[in-house]
């Protein structure tokens, strides 16, 4: 997700889902769960080689849409990750050994994919615990944050499904961190389109899914 706020008024300025796992690499999708079933060394092994193969797919993802945009004129300033409520994760052994700790661990895998992309393209990297993103925005917005909720609600209309909750809380997210920013970079550094030229990246998988 991409967005720009001009004036008080959102607009999405690219959306689209993005595959950071190789097509037909046994237990790519669900990296942890096809570790469980190898002996430590070979778990981390594979691990270690999915990771890198998704950092790449996710840097060439992001790179394309920045691309894409700095071509539409947009300058992107920053980009946003959706954090789950968890408690920070265990050795590996211990994953592993835990249903509910692999699940964890594989919504972590994901975004450390895209935190790593967005670095390796020298975007800063904000983190929201999604619990927490409601009151994040009330805090950035004050008033207004009723209108930018608003305003995101109701973006679907116009824009086509999918717009669900990842994608309004991966908006929401943006929003936030673009205005965090605009709020220290002068006027005169936003090119000129009849829009405000900051914008926020946001990647959909940061939300830790395949």
């Amino acid at each position: 997700m991409a967005v720009s706020n001009s004036a008080g008024t959102v607009e999405v300025i690219a959306r689209r889902r993005v595959a950071v796992t190789t097509p037909g690499t046994p237990g790519a999708n669900q990296p942890y769960h096809f570790a469980e079933n190898l002996e430590l060394p070979e778990a981390e092994t594979f691990l270690g080689n999915c990771f890198a193969a998704s950092k790449r797919l996710a840097f060439e993802a992001v790179r394309d849409v920045v691309g894409e945009l700095h071509g539409r004129q947009y300058r992107v300033v920053g980009s946003a990750i959706l954090l789950a409520s968890g408690r920070p994760l265990p050795p590996l052994s211990k994953i592993l050994a835990s249903h509910a700790l692999i699940h964890a661990a594989e919504g972590e895998f994901f975004r450390e994919a895209f935190l790593k992309a967005c670095e390796g393209l020298d975007l800063s990297v904000t983190g929201f615990r999604e619990r927490n993103l409601e009151k994040c925005v009330q805090t950035t917005f004050g008033k207004a944050a009723t209108r930018m909720w608003q305003q995101i609600s109701t973006l679907g209309r116009s824009l086509g499904p999918p717009w669900t909750k990842d994608q309004k809380t991966a908006a929401l997210a943006a929003l936030v961190v673009l205005a965090n920013k605009q709020k220290v970079i002068p006027a005169n550094s936003r090119t000129e389109k009849g829009s405000t030229s900051e914008k926020k990246l946001r990647p959909f998988s940061s939300l830790g899914k395949p």
